[in-house]
């Protein structure tokens, strides 16, 4: 590893005006490269403490053995500079976008002496027209096949044609006319050039002249009887609208415009465009990148423009460019943007109307990029193998982690106080062992107490477990749990405890962390697991992980490592992932693990931290909610949400419930003797405080219970308390 400071260049060195640098490696390798307004200012800040960098600039500077810098004139000529080095040197600390040249265009070869319309992918060529990208090629073609009908320009290859010339036979498509057969000389070379004109203006959104010709000369055929030409221009004009038809219209105005749009966590983005031409959808593409170096939202639109437009002229720029944020400053690319085009070139962020809804929609389609790609390269087993076999690198593990298990904290201000455990095994999640808690051994946001209360009742659960089936050596030490005292035999026995209707299950120890009440999660996961003993009883905490992840940093780690001795357990691996850097902790290190940002490695602890940061905060709300639209009604035994809905709708309200007598109760459809009395005991219990009391003119203020108005007796919700704001965690 390099130390910046031995090739920093000596003061004055550097020019103060704009320019590109490079870092290179001790191979003389580029890098990394930048531009800078200043490149004094901007250098200087590499090689400031190493402690006060960002990890991934850090990594950066350690890694390079020198720098040099280019000046140039402006802002813009560095723009260009730097875009034409990093397509050059490929540098590995650069923002890189995949799949740049996959997506197929609809190409107008005009260069040639007879243009031709095809399918293109890659480099685009001087002289040919091109419109998209689609994102499929039979898109293209079924466009082409509607078009060909009215406009039956050229689309065989060279060799087809010369074919064609040779024997004076056309193809299928010159018979069917869906070509104008020039290779057979029925029409000219400059006919079908002016043809392949009328298809460019056609494409570009010109459609209004070619349908209303089309209908004048259907009218003038019918008028004069000639109805199978009447038929034919029929038929060309249904093929046009179709055409139209396949790219709806998304903006009125007829606006040419790109929109863009970025999805993006901390490792990754992914970025989105919509090519709109003449208000229409005219094409789609996608990149995905990995964020290898510290970049913002505007920094990477700044990236994208680079890329689509550093090798494009003319109309190829469009007028408008809409994007999710600017880059800073915005006037280089601009005017970066209005070179390119030889006009100007309005680059904002679109702030309401159709386009407004346009942005949001090409938003989702990145999001949705972002997933699929996620979702594919978690489920290659190539890659989820090198991860596991870099975590155990990076932690100093005997083996690959096999099963790892990640605990998250979740709570509103300190109420609601929630835990979550997710269990990925071989680098995949598996739902089933999904477990979630509550925190009882104590009031209040302590997220470091917490995560030692929820370790102590995990492990102490699998202690539990293991002593029960008999799997203690001769020898092996019984271990003690956070309280001092062995594990009990029963523990993992059903409690009939319940909580939020779902069952819990108490240890069957006592301590200070409260019963060691665990929850299920009904919703996602199945309460038994595939790990059975003798007589079929779900065991479920049967296996143990062989890392222990937390959602946090030193303290949440410090928490984690002390629950597991206390318990006498010493062959689990625990870390942290802090989320501000996505730095790994490690228990008793000052300082943390920094994994490079494109390790396969770091992206697994990830998705195991985000999923268990999803779990815990679902749950939360979920028990927020409850916790909000419950009444005194929840409280009696028994009494489903059926015959709750049945009593508010005959009494009207709870208040007008707790009024009637338990003969009133029993007049309700379903409610018996018992039940009533039960109801109408739990109302007692239950009864509001003594109404409020105006003090200034003596007159008793009443107030409906919430939830109860004779308005809505239907919605359990009506009149709840407002959800108080905080930050959820």
């Amino acid at each position: 590893m390099a130390d910046p400071s031995s090739y920093r260049p000596k003061p004055g060195q550097i020019p103060d005006s704009p320019g590109v640098y490079r870092f290179r490696d001790e191979h003389r390798r580029v890098i990394y490269v930048g531009k800078a307004k200043s490149l004094r200012q901007r250098l200087a800040n590499y090689f400031q403490d190493l402690a006060g960098l960002h990890p991934r600039t850090r990594s950066m500077v350690t890694t390079a053995a020198s720098v040099e810098w280019t000046v140039v004139s402006t802002e813009v000529e560095a723009l260009q500079l730097e875009y034409s080095w990093i397509k050059e040197y490929d540098p590995r600390f650069n923002v890189k976008y995949r799949d740049d040249k996959s997506y197929p265009y609809l190409a107008v070869t005009m260069n040639e002496e007879y243009p031709r319309v095809q399918v293109m992918r890659g480099h685009k060529k001087k002289g040919v027209r091109y419109f998209g990208p689609y994102a499929h090629a039979w898109a293209i073609r079924d466009t082409v096949d509607l078009l060909l009908r009215v406009f039956p320009v050229r689309t065989c290859s060279a060799g087809v044609f010369k074919n064609a010339s040779r024997t004076g036979r056309p193809c299928l498509l010159g018979y069917i006319g869906k070509c104008s057969a020039p290779c057979v000389d029925r029409i000219g070379a400059d006919d079908h050039r002016e043809l392949a004109d009328e298809f460019c203006d056609f494409m570009t959104g010109r459609t209004g002249t070619y349908l209303r010709r089309l209908e004048k000369q259907m009218a003038e055929a019918a008028e004069e009887m000639e109805y199978e030409r009447a038929a034919r221009l029929r038929d060309d004009i249904e093929a046009l609208k179709k055409a139209m038809e396949k790219n709806a219209v998304v903006l009125a105005d007829a606006t040419d415009a790109d929109l863009i749009a970025v999805a993006e966590d901390e490792l990754e983005a992914a970025v989105q465009i919509f090519h709109v031409r003449g208000g229409r959808v005219r094409g789609q593409r996608g990149w995905v990148t990995d964020k290898v170096e510290d970049v913002t939202t505007g920094a990477l639109v700044e990236h994208a423009l680079q890329q689509l437009y550093g090798e494009e002229r003319g109309d190829s720029v469009p007028k408008e460019v809409l994007v999710p944020a600017l880059p800073e400053p915005v006037e280089p690319v601009q005017e970066w943007l209005t070179g390119r085009r030889g006009s100007n070139v309005s680059l904002r962020i679109p702030q309401r109307g159709d386009k407004k809804a346009l942005m949001e929609t090409v938003e989702r389609n990145a999001q949705q990029a972002l997933v699929l790609h996620k979702t594919r390269r978690a489920s290659d087993l190539t890659t989820r193998s090198r991860a596991l076999e870099e975590i155990a690198e990076a932690l100093d593990l005997d083996s690959a982690p096999l099963r790892i298990e990640c605990y998250d904290i979740s709570h509103l201000q300190g109420d609601d106080v929630v835990a979550s455990m997710v269990v990925f095994e071989d680098g995949l999640q598996r739902k089933s062992e999904y477990r979630r808690f509550q925190i009882k051994g104590f009031e209040g946001q302590d997220d470091v107490r917490s995560m030692h209360e929820v370790i102590t009742r995990r492990f102490r659960r699998y202690l539990g477990e293991k002593e029960r089936t008999g799997e203690w050596t001769d020898g092996e030490s019984t271990p003690v749990t956070a309280t001092g005292t062995p594990p009990a035999a029963g523990a993992g026995t059903p409690s009939a405890d319940t909580a939020d209707g779902i069952p819990a299950y108490a240890t069957g120890s006592t301590s200070a962390h409260g019963a060691g009440e665990l929850l299920t999660d009904a919703a996602e996961a199945p309460l038994t697991s595939s790990l059975k003993d003798e007589d079929g009883r779900p065991r479920r905490f049967a296996y143990p992980p062989q890392l222990v992840v937390v959602d946090g940093g030193q303290p949440q780690v410090a928490a984690a490592r002390r629950a597991l001795d206390e318990l006498g357990i010493d062959d689990i691996a625990v870390c942290g992932l802090a989320k501000r850097l996505e730095e790994v902790w490690l228990p008793g290190d000052d300082d943390p693990v920094v994994l490079p940002r494109s390790s396969e490695g770091l992206y697994l602890l990830q998705r195991v931290r985000d999923e268990a940061h999803r779990f815990a905060i679902t749950y939360q709300r979920a028990k927020r909610a409850k916790r909000f639209r419950s009444g005194p009604l929840d409280e009696v035994p028994g009494l489903g949400e059926t015959r709750k809905q049945a009593l508010i709708k005959h009494f009207g309200s709870v208040k007008k419930l707790r009024a009637a007598t338990v003969q009133e109760i029993c007049e309700v459809p379903g409610i018996g003797r018992k039940t009533a009395e039960t109801i109408a005991a739990a109302l007692v219990r239950a009864a509001p405080p003594a109404p409020a009391v105006n003090t200034a003119t003596g007159e008793i203020i009443e107030e409906e219970e919430p939830g109860t108005t004779p308005d809505s007796p239907g919605d359990p919700t009506a009149g709840a308390p407002e959800e108080r704001r905080g930050q959820e965690t």
